[in-house]
Formats: C-alpha cells, sequence, structure tokens
C-alpha cells in the first residue's frame, strides 16, 4: 500500500505499554463514516482494564484493536445508506455499537446490549487512538458549535457517564451532594450536580493532587482529604455530618471505585436519600439493615449514559456554557499517545487529552 493509505493507531499490549503500529486508513460501509479524528482522551477504564493488564471478559474483553473509546473529530467521508450526516460534521461518537433489537439498545444504552455483534470503540473494535476511525452513522453525535472537540471527547465517557449519574438522582437546588473521588470523573460529577443547582458540593479524595484540583477549579464547596484508611474515612464521614446537621448528604456519587469510597458515599447519605455508584471494580461491603434498609436509601448502579442522555447533555453544554476541557491537565500529540497513558497510570492528573490533527 502506499504511505497517504495508512494511518498510525496505538495499541494496549497489557503490560504497562502503548504501542503504535500501522494500519490501512478505513473506508467508510453502508451506514458507516470515516471520522477524521481531532482529539481523544483517555479513559480510566482503559488504564484498569487494558493497559496495566487485559482483565476484561465479556464486554470488557479487549481483542488488540486501536485504543481509545473517547474520539471526537469530523466527518471526513459517508458511506452509501447514511441520512443524517455529512462530510464536514462534527461529532463525538458513543462507547459503543450496538445490535439495535435489544431492550437495552431500544431504550438507548448500548452499552449493555447483550447481542455478540456489540462492539465497544476502543475494545472490541477500532478506537479513536488514530489519525481516522470508522464508526456507524448511528453511534455519532453532533457536537455544537461552542463544544470544542477536546469537550466532546470528555463527553463521549466521562462527562456522558456522570451526566447519567446525575440525571439518574435528579440533583437538583434542594440537594446537598458528596462527590467521592476527584479523577476525571469525579471533578465531571462536580461539574454537572453544580449546573443541575446542586446546594452544596462535598468532594473526597485520597490523593491531595487530586484534591487541590478540585479546589483551583472552585467546583466543590469543601474538599476533604481521605489520606489514612479507615481512620480517614471516619474523619470525612464526620466532616460531612458536621456541614449537613448531622443529616447527611441528600444525594451521593462514588466514582473512586474502592471499598472505603464507596461505604463512605452510602454511610453519607441523608435518610430516603439516593446514592450512585459509577466507579468501577473492587467490591463493596456494608450492613444492609444499619447502612441501607433502615435509612430508606435507593442505590443506583450507572454504566454509562444512554445515546438520548448523551445527545442532552451536549445541548445543555452549550446553554450552560460548560466546557468539560476545563479539567484537562495534560495535552499530547498523538506521536506522543505512550507519554499520554503513563501519564494517566501515575493518576497525579487531572483529564488527559490526546490531539490527533489541529487541521480542519
Amino acid at each position: 500500500m502506499k504511505p497517504a493509505e495508512m494511518m498510525d493507531g496505538w495499541i494496549l499490549p497489557g503490560d504497562g505499554t502503548a504501542v503504535v503500529r500501522q494500519f490501512p486508513i478505513p473506508k467508510a460501509g453502508h451506514g458507516q463514516v470515516v471520522i477524521k479524528v481531532m482529539a481523544s482522551t483517555i479513559s480510566e477504564t482503559d488504564i484498569r482494564a487494558i493497559y496495566r493488564q487485559h482483565l476484561g471478559t465479556g464486554a470488557e474483553k479487549y481483542r488488540n484493536v486501536i485504543a481509545g473509546h473517547e474520539p471526537a473529530g469530523i466527518v471526513y467521508s459517508v458511506g452509501a445508506g447514511c441520512r443524517r450526516l455529512r462530510e464536514g460534521d462534527r461529532v463525538c461518537v458513543y462507547d459503543a455499537s450496538r445490535c439495535g433489537q435489544c431492550g437495552d439498545c431500544r431504550r438507548g444504552y448500548a452499552i449493555s446490549c447483550p447481542a455478540d455483534s456489540r462492539a465497544a470503540y476502543g475494545w472490541q473494535r477500532d478506537g479513536g487512538m488514530a489519525q481516522y476511525m470508522l464508526a456507524e452513522e448511528r453511534d455519532c453525535l453532533l457536537l455544537p458549535e461552542s463544544v470544542s472537540y477536546v469537550d466532546g471527547a470528555c463527553v463521549a465517557c466521562c462527562f456522558g457517564t456522570c451526566y447519567e449519574a446525575v440525571r439518574r438522582l435528579d440533583v437538583s437546588g434542594d440537594d446537598r451532594c458528596l462527590v467521592v473521588g476527584l479523577g476525571p470523573m469525579g471533578l465531571a460529577t462536580c461539574m454537572l450536580a453544580r449546573a443541575r443547582g446542586a446546594s452544596f458540593l462535598v468532594g473526597v479524595d485520597v490523593n491531595p493532587a487530586r484534591a487541590t484540583q478540585c479546589s483551583q477549579l472552585n467546583l466543590a464547596d469543601l474538599v476533604l482529604d481521605a489520606e489514612g484508611g479507615e481512620e480517614g474515612r471516619q474523619r470525612c464521614l464526620r466532616a460531612v455530618m458536621e456541614v449537613t446537621e448531622g443529616m447527611g448528604c441528600e444525594k451521593t456519587i462514588d466514582t473512586s471505585g474502592h471499598p472505603d469510597g464507596r461505604l463512605l458515599a452510602l454511610q453519607a447519605t441523608r435518610r430516603f436519600g439516593s446514592v450512585a455508584l459509577v466507579g468501577e471494580g473492587n467490591h463493596m461491603t456494608f450492613q444492609p439493615s444499619n447502612d441501607l434498609l433502615h435509612k430508606h436509601i435507593a442505590i443506583h448502579g450507572v454504566w454509562v449514559s444512554s445515546y438520548a442522555n448523551m445527545e442532552a447533555l451536549l445541548e445543555r453544554l452549550d446553554r450552560w456554557r460548560m466546557h468539560p476541557e476545563k479539567i484537562v491537565t495534560h495535552y499530547f500529540a498523538l506521536a506522543d499517545a505512550a507519554q499520554a497513558y503513563e501519564t494517566v497510570d501515575k493518576g497525579n492528573c487531572g483529564k488527559v487529552a490526546v490531539i490527533t490533527s489541529d487541521e480542519e
């Protein structure tokens, strides 16, 4: 093949490295578009389940495809049968392509489609850590003009998932909110909870760098340091109770995925309140009667957004004048994607963006 027909794409061998390889530039089939990728952000789920080692099975199984499930870019070419998108449209891409027939798909939650044909971008089919990517037209969401490519990439999973959580909890001005874990997901949750009117926000993390970023961005009214294991968790629980007159927060969201973080979120929830568990992995141990049943608490599990809610978020970003790019702390060129993954793996950062091209 001629060099012009090839592109660089990054794969994750599962040993803590990222490797660049040459791939043919894709061609659009029926109902498909080729996207010129402008930006991709890195999800911490990729670090947990692919980058360090290949942990996933089923829907999380990695098939040695081009990585990256948070891409945004320009429609470069359009295949036969496409009815909505045109060349030059600005889009981001939903996490997974779907069968379109099962109950989950009909509800808009392609991420949990159980069909064998379901394939997540960057996991089971080529993702956005390349100059170009192939996507189904139906998986693409149009970006408002006020939303940058990095904004759109952040929405494609991180902000979309967090928006699903705050919508599921119906966060409003009636609520004081606790966000446990102040990585990119936690920072996104703080921004979105505030946009929906949360009257008081508490953020918690064990990592001083992440707590500092939350404070510097003014994303929470109170930021607590949870270092110290069980002692740190108890200290944070007391602090939350103190600022809520001993009642706890009406809505709490755990993005840490850590057993201590999940327990803190549950125990800091007010009676008749709600908890959303967003962070992946690990386990959770609690006393059902004392921590849950006798307090009439509802627990919601959140795994990515529905297509409709992700589309609604893009509309609201324009209305709210909100830019998810606010939480990005590091930018890398596509040629330096290995360093980008390494930066995320160290954990002392906000969102990390890979800028694939600066020419539209």
